[in-house]
């Protein structure tokens, strides 16, 4: 299956993953790596549909060496689309620090 990895800057706390289909089955493996040393974190999953039941998780990363890695271990007929980004960044969420001070 396809592979992604996403790393991440020390400052960031928490992390989020969306994963969706477009209406057919959704089948990944997420993998949180913190650092050479610590094994990784594993999150296996399954939808019938993707579009109707997408997954959506914040996962903690402190620390540094932090990367997410996204398996999709779906065959190529059933591709899927997956968004990960910071949402944690120090000691605010990436949304407050958007509010207008």
């Amino acid at each position: 299956g396809a592979l992604r990895t996403y790393p991440f800057d020390p400052q960031v706390d928490s992390v989020q993953c969306l994963l969706k289909t477009d209406g057919r089955p959704l089948n990944a493996r997420i993998e949180l790596l913190q650092g050479p040393n610590n094994n990784k974190q594993v999150i296996e999953l399954y939808t019938e549909d993707g579009l109707d039941r997408p997954f959506f998780a914040i996962l903690e990363t402190p620390g540094s060496g932090n990367v997410v890695r996204i398996v999709n271990t779906a065959t190529v007929e059933f591709p899927m689309t997956c968004s990960v980004g910071a949402y944690k960044i120090g000691n605010k969420s990436s949304f407050e620090e958007m509010q207008p001070v």
